[in-house]
């Protein structure tokens, strides 16, 4: 085989291991500093580090190598899209260890395949963590992004705030929260004065 062998691997979530895809790319002859990774990138998101880099590195005559198709794109468009750029720069696509090969037309229609069911699987994941949240809600399990701060705690912020003694970086610390926190906080008590203000006019 002409040219090196260039390994890509990808997980979507950060708690997710590369090892088996590593010890598969490993199999396939790819040796480990030619491995390039994404780690918590769903494979729908073209701006990856790592397939950046992969696309970068391949030369003419180099094979790109994945384990599977779903682990370089997770919808058709996108598996064409990078298939047609390695064809383009006269690189070979391997998956799994069987070379894609775009003049083949029996090829061309399990790649094709592939990438429609690692298309179908996206969106059967996507449609049961949606269906997950849903029966969640309607338990009461999921109640919606909490605030960062609890009426009382917000009450002693603006008192401490209002008597002058500390910044709002020296706030932040004591109440363990982000400046930014503090500054939300008092943004939308500013806003509800004013709001009262306006209202008291009319």
């Amino acid at each position: 085989m002409n040219g090196i062998q260039i390994g890509y691997a990808r997980v979507s979530t950060a708690d997710q291991d590369l090892t088996s895809q590593r010890d598969g790319l490993l199999r396939l002859g790819v040796l480990d500093s030619n491995i390039y990774v994404d780690h918590g990138l769903t494979g729908t998101n073209r701006a990856r580090p790592g397939l950046r880099e992969a696309l970068a590195a391949v030369r003419e005559g180099d094979t790109l190598v994945v384990t599977k198709l779903d682990r370089l794109a997770r919808s058709v468009k996108d598996a064409r899209d990078i298939a047609d750029e390695l064809t383009t720069k006269g690189v070979a696509l391997s998956l799994g260890g069987s070379r894609y090969d775009p003049t083949d037309p029996v090829g061309r229609l399990l790649f094709n395949v592939l990438a429609m069911v690692a298309e179908f699987e996206r969106d059967l994941i996507s449609m049961r963590t949606k269906e997950g949240m849903a029966v969640a809600r309607a338990k009461g399990h999921l109640k919606g992004k909490q605030p960062k701060m609890s009426t009382t705690q917000r009450k002693r912020m603006f008192d401490v705030q209002d008597r002058g003694e500390y910044t709002q970086t020296e706030i932040a610390e004591l109440f363990s929260v982000s400046r930014a926190t503090v500054y939300r906080e008092l943004q939308r008590r500013r806003a509800a004065f004013r709001a009262a203000s306006d209202a008291h006019i009319f």
